[in-house]
């Protein structure tokens, strides 16, 4: 059961990774490393495509550690990982204060310090691209959340080149099943990271899962379907 589901996952990995030419020979690429199961999974996919290019690329990932945020995260466990894959393991504390515009939720300056760092870690070590553990899932909620809260069918792209410096955003996993990481998880039994966070809860997007959920069971299409229809000349239509 653990080789076939390996295999199944590698192979929408690889599928992700070549459909939308993520990643290419002498890249140097940082891991976004929350320490949940879309980020471990990503780091031992990555490793896997490591191990089998003879390295020609290079691989760094980064945990950064919020100020005032109870992550029940074992750092030694994060390095301890990264070691098994070969990859650089670096950390980093990051806090941040309230702010007086409204808009900018407690939820949204963790999310935007936490985005900051990695782009100023990546450029720090050389990088010229970031990967990110958003899965297929992810990307068909964005498309639903965009479509009932804004009025725009569209969602995160795969690849996203930054205008102002010189990094690109990529999601690999971005052609694997949610359903198959929460399996892998179990199988390979990672760690599980607990965040206890006084200002996380239900949320718009916890909403559109479950309705993606109830589509999905109405319809086994619905999946394909969105996901077809987002695709165009070769990209995923975004903002």
């Amino acid at each position: 059961m653990s080789k076939q589901l390996r295999s199944k996952l590698l192979r929408s990995f690889r599928e992700g990774v070549k459909e939308f030419q993520l990643i290419t020979p002498s890249d140097v690429i940082l891991i976004g490393l929350s320490g949940g199961k879309d980020s471990l999974a990503l780091l031992d996919m990555m490793g896997d495509l490591l191990r089998h290019s003879n390295r020609a690329f290079t691989l760094h990932a980064l945990h950064v550690r919020m100020a005032g945020v109870d992550y029940q995260s074992d750092t030694t466990y994060l390095r301890q990982q990264c070691e098994r894959n070969g990859i650089a393991f670096h950390e980093r504390l990051v806090s941040f204060e309230a702010d007086r515009n409204e808009r900018r939720t407690p939820c949204f300056l963790c999310s935007w310090n936490r985005r900051k760092t990695l782009f100023e870690v990546a450029q720090e070590l050389g990088c010229n691209k970031i990967a990110l553990g958003h899965h297929q899932d992810d990307i068909l909620h964005t498309a639903l959340m965009n479509l009932s809260y804004s009025g725009s069918f569209s969602t995160m792209p795969c690849y996203l080149q930054m205008q102002k410096m010189p990094l690109a955003i990529i999601r690999p996993l971005c052609m694997v099943k949610e359903s198959l990481l929460k399996q892998w998880a179990t199988v390979a039994e990672y760690q599980p990271l607990v965040k206890l966070c006084p200002h996380e809860r239900a949320s718009k997007r916890t909403d559109i899962a479950q309705l993606f959920e109830q589509l999905e069971a109405q319809n086994p299409e619905f999946r394909a379907n969105l996901w077809n229809a987002l695709l165009k000349d070769g990209k995923l239509v975004e903002r």
